[in-house]
């Protein structure tokens, strides 16, 4: 006998969020009158901040009303068609507020000016869990007034002073990283902390902690890209030794593409470049290329190198590096447009400044020049990209226009 199966159970209408058009689980109700479940919204006002249905704009500290009717309506009717295979709804936990938080950062504040590294170390997981709970949650953090600066002093000061002080360095490191911080707020807190917060982070990539390492790299790219050109000339060189180590290592995908990150937004100041070349940074970028990893690690690795290709040190390190050149000009059309660009721009800075003819030779045999030749043929690249490999050839056509290296279609559309 075939077992009886039972009937579908039609959700009503109006128990379904205008988003997901799942069944609700914690309706809560804009200004503008329309009930959402608090998941899909709070997702929705994070990237748009109009209401989805009437697009009426919604202040960016409004906080959705709970819909405490609609919730009891769903909860009974999903217990009433519980045989049916209806999940039940749960009562959901109140979200926190912005009293909440700025009652945590109170706490964080004052236990931070006293001797309780215990109650401070409490205070600092009890708003780590907050912040890992939702983007809503995080967003809410950002925002409190003094949350960041009190966070940024905690992890200078900790990060600074003895052993026992790591746990609380690595939670508030952890909270930090953790928040998207604009600029602004970033370059408030350099400056507040008087530049103490690159020596801060400099010391914790020094350290075998390895999500702390991460943590550190990610606030760095952050910190670094906030940062004026007056503050940028001034970096110190562990910072590059430092970032030049994490990417050996492969602390992580992410800390990785953060360092890199770094080399490229920091590289154009100064002697910065001197410094990333005396860091090991050209082999290291080179090694990368060769172990072929993703796109943009590539693309960041190239950018890397032109910016340090524009300094005599780092064209030197690119050649005797055994492979160098040739890596740069494999990747030309293999990657990216913008990896092209990239590469084609080394490749013309090589044969602008350091092309002597045991260069010239190397990059005839490896087939660099052939590479630039199609770069320069291709109807794919840009128009500048195409004009740089052809003021790379023309630059030096009387040795490779006619080299045996190169193919004779392309010996033909040499550019003159």
């Amino acid at each position: 006998m075939e077992e009886e199966t039972q009937p579908k159970v039609e959700v009503p209408c109006y128990f379904l969020c205008p988003i997901s058009l799942q069944m609700m689980r914690d309706p809560v109700t804009l200004p503008s009158g329309i009930t959402y479940d608090r998941d899909g919204i709070e997702r929705w006002l994070l990237t748009a901040g109009t209401c989805p249905l009437t697009k009426q704009p919604v202040p960016a500290d409004c906080e959705p009303t709970p819909n405490h009717t609609l919730r009891r309506l769903i909860q009974s009717w999903s217990a009433l068609h519980a045989a049916a295979g209806v999940e039940r709804v749960p009562t959901p936990k109140p979200p926190i507020d912005r009293a909440r938080v700025a009652e945590l950062v109170s706490r964080i504040a004052a236990t931070s000016r006293t001797t309780a590294p215990q109650e401070l170390l409490a205070a600092l997981r009890e708003l780590r869990d907050v912040v890992a709970e939702s983007e809503r949650n995080r967003k809410l953090v950002a925002a409190v007034p003094a949350a960041v600066d009190v966070l940024a002093t905690v992890f200078v000061a900790s990060a600074a002073t003895k052993a026992e002080s790591v746990a609380v360095c690595d939670e508030a490191l952890e909270i930090i990283s953790s928040l998207q911080l604009s600029e602004q707020c970033l370059a408030r807190v350099i400056f507040e902390t008087n530049e103490a917060l690159v020596d801060a982070l400099v010391s914790v990539l020094q350290r075998s902690n390895t999500a702390s390492r991460a943590h550190a790299a990610l606030i760095l790219q952050n910190v670094t890209a906030a940062m004026s050109p007056s503050r940028l000339v001034s970096l110190p060189e562990q910072v590059f030794g430092e970032v030049v180590q994490l990417i050996r290592d492969e602390v992580s995908k992410a800390a990785t593409k953060a360092a890199l990150h770094v080399l490229v937004g920091t590289t154009s100041w100064g002697r910065n470049r001197v410094k990333a070349v005396d860091a090991g940074a050209v082999p290291v970028l080179v090694d990368i290329l060769l172990d072929a990893p993703q796109r943009r690690a590539c693309e960041l690795a190239l950018g890397a190198l032109d910016r340090l290709c524009g300094c005599a040190e780092g064209r030197a390190a690119l050649l005797a590096h055994g492979a160098g050149v040739a890596t740069v000009g494999w990747k030309a059309f293999r990657v990216s447009d913008v990896a092209t660009d990239k590469a084609v721009r080394v490749l013309r800075s090589v044969a602008r400044h350091a092309a002597t003819p045991a260069v010239v030779q190397e990059m005839a045999h490896t087939g660099v020049v052939g590479t630039l030749c199609a770069v320069a043929l291709s109807e794919y690249c840009a128009e500048r990209t195409r004009e740089r490999a052809r003021e790379t050839l023309r630059r030096h056509a009387r040795a490779w226009r006619t080299s045996p290296c190169l193919h004779h279609h392309l010996q033909a559309m040499y550019p003159c």
